[in-house]
């Protein structure tokens, strides 16, 4: 095992980074521009068990050290993913990749899940509790612990596959609804989410989002992702992967340092593609300068 090697739910990564869903598509476009095997793994774009449109443009607003998007889960659906996407995936990515699934019904994230628990290449099921963008589904699962845990419970009786349940910040006990993913069989839990947030146009004097609300992400959240991340770290016994506002070497080791084994960068991606690349470069330097021989023994240093 080298300096940067984690174990995140019995799958060994060469190191921590792993570019967050709808921030890296299915990977291969930015395989174009980098060798992406360089990651320890990505999550790929959140999918549904039916194609979806996404939401009504404009969708995308730009903030102060940030951004707000609704996109709405815009995919092909779960046969078109496995037709299609991953067998283009497989040709540029070599290494076991995660897989970010959303419903609409337990039914449904079951469905998904089920299916994609099957593809060889598919090492990880993210399973998404917490999108802010779409009606009557994701978040409204995330903010309640039992329906969080009724998910976990029905994803987990037909998979096989490491489960890492997607938790949202937009709420006042996110330790409630982690421990109640643990105790329904979670294998890890992914933290944060984006944020709600909203922008109004001073000149229309309207929202600037059609969907009038959308998910907040990019280095304004990164201090609530610290705390969240320390919060569930110190309550479950199970591995965390830590995102929300990334995109330094440091901001990996913060957030290890709060508890998490693995760390998702989002909202940087679209901002420079080759953060994660340049990430994973400095990240021996950075280690070296605070005096850290093995990432593996920082995780949760933070008492």
């Amino acid at each position: 095992m080298g300096r940067l090697n984690v174990n995140l739910c019995g799958i060994e990564l060469d190191n921590p980074l792993i570019p967050a869903s709808g921030t890296f598509g299915f990977g291969y476009e930015f395989a174009e521009l980098y060798d992406i095997n360089c990651l320890g793994t990505f999550s790929f774009k959140g999918t549904t068990k039916d194609p979806r449109f996404g939401n009504p443009t404009p969708r995308i607003a730009e903030c102060t050290a940030g951004m707000i998007n609704a996109v709405g889960l815009q995919n092909p659906g779960v046969d078109k993913v496995i037709a299609e996407e991953l067998p283009r995936l497989k040709e540029c990515f070599h290494k076991p990749v995660m897989a970010n699934v959303s419903g609409f019904s337990i039914e449904d994230y079951a469905y998904t899940c089920e299916r994609l628990d099957k593809e060889e290449q598919v090492g990880w099921l993210e399973v998404n509790v917490s999108c802010p963008n779409v009606h009557g589904g994701g978040m409204s699962f995330g903010t309640d612990p039992a329906a969080a845990a009724a998910v976990t419970e029905a994803v987990k009786k037909v998979t096989t596959k490491p489960v890492i349940v997607k938790l949202s910040p937009n709420v006042t006990d996110i330790v409630a609804i982690a421990k109640a993913c643990e105790a329904a069989g979670a294998d890890g839990i992914s933290l944060i989410n984006t944020l709600l947030g909203m922008r109004i146009d001073l000149r229309t004097k309207r929202p600037v989002i059609a969907n009038k609300m959308g998910g907040f992400s990019g280095p304004a959240i990164f201090p609530v992702a610290v705390r969240m991340v320390y919060q569930v770290a110190n309550a479950v016994n199970i591995p965390i992967v830590g995102m929300g506002g990334v995109s330094t070497a440091e901001d990996v080791i913060e957030l290890m340092l709060a508890g998490a084994t693995a760390v998702e960068v989002g909202a940087a991606n679209l901002v420079d593609p080759y953060v994660c690349p340049k990430i994973i470069r400095d990240l021996p330097e950075v280690m070296d300068r605070y005096g850290i021989a093995d990432l593996n023994s920082i995780i949760g240093g933070a008492k």
